[in-house]
């Protein structure tokens, strides 16, 4: 740090870019990311309300305030699982994605003096962060939703076919949503 110039020290200790680092390396998401999570878990935690409906004959406004809650409960365990499954694959996917990133980062600085080498490490290393969060987020979503879905539908048409719907509607979401929260701490995803 004596020589040229020193980089600023946060509160924390660290540097403003050790913070971006660890950041890129921990389990919390962005506020987009949360929204995102939480939306898709919503939606897709919503559709069996229609299957229950429609399907099982559940009475709509009788089984109202079972929907809201099953709902709300089934939104929080698959946001988990959207974002245990994000962290698990975001490095496996920059590791794959790096050559293809660093080409395109070179293609376009191209023979610029002004950037230095650090710089240019900079852009493709926040690149390749970006490329990874993105598909990251989107398998984990398409990942868990097919999952959930099919698990759902097994259950609730083969295991507890012969059981009221009621009890049908709160075992199949629970079992489903809660399967992929647990299992999603501790998935091997390739």
């Amino acid at each position: 740090m004596g020589s040229g110039k020193q980089q600023k020290v946060q509160s924390s200790g660290f540097t403003k870019e050790e913070e971006l680092l660890l950041q890129d390396f921990s389990r919390n998401v962005s506020t987009k990311s949360s929204a995102l999570f939480y939306g898709n878990a919503f939606i897709v935690s919503a559709v069996p309300i229609w299957l229950f409906w429609r399907i099982h004959n559940m009475d709509l406004w009788p089984s109202s305030i079972l929907f809201v809650l099953v709902t709300a409960a089934s939104t929080y365990l698959m946001a988990t699982a959207y974002k245990n499954i994000k962290f698990q694959l975001k490095h496996k996917i920059a590791g794959r994605r790096e050559e293809a990133v660093t080409r395109e980062v070179n293609r376009q600085v191209g023979d610029d003096k002004k950037v230095t080498r650090k710089e240019k490490d900079e852009r493709i290393l926040w690149k390749k962060n970006e490329v990874a969060d993105y598909e990251a987020t989107t398998f984990s979503i398409f990942y868990n939703n097919a999952i959930y879905l099919a698990v759902i539908i097994f259950i609730s048409f083969f295991i507890l076919k012969n059981s009221t719907p009621f009890i049908n509607y709160i075992f199949s979401v629970g079992i489903a949503s809660g399967a992929l929260s647990l299992f999603s701490t501790s998935a091997q995803t390739n």
